[in-house]
């Protein structure tokens, strides 16, 4: 998995990185500290926005009881009945399907 630092998912975002920063605090993109620098997944930006439907699904995933590493493990995990991960069915636009398996861990 390739990861952005905030400046660089800014750059991608054309957004300001206090912003980037903004959204990670309100937990609208998740990150992930590396060698003391945080970091997003770089699948996370496509075509310059930040990927449909990612936000509300962190949302259900903390619901859930999941913590920001859990989800994110969650979501680049392959599963069988999407095909692929998660995150390669949102990206798909597939996100209802990754949704109801979200709420499904929660019970």
């Amino acid at each position: 998995m390739d990861w952005l630092t905030l400046p660089d998912a800014a750059t991608q975002l054309q957004v300001p990185v206090t912003r980037v920063r903004q959204m990670v605090r309100d937990r609208t993109m998740l990150a992930r500290r590396e060698g003391g620098v945080l970091r997003v997944p770089a699948e996370f930006i496509c075509d310059g926005a930040v990927v449909k439907g990612l936000p509300g699904l962190f949302t259900v995933l903390a619901d859930a009881g999941f913590t920001d590493d859990e989800a994110l493990d969650w979501l680049f995990r392959e599963d069988p009945s999407l095909p692929g991960t998660p995150m390669q069915a949102l990206i798909e636009n597939r996100g209802k399907e990754v949704k109801r398996r979200a709420q499904a861990l929660a019970f």
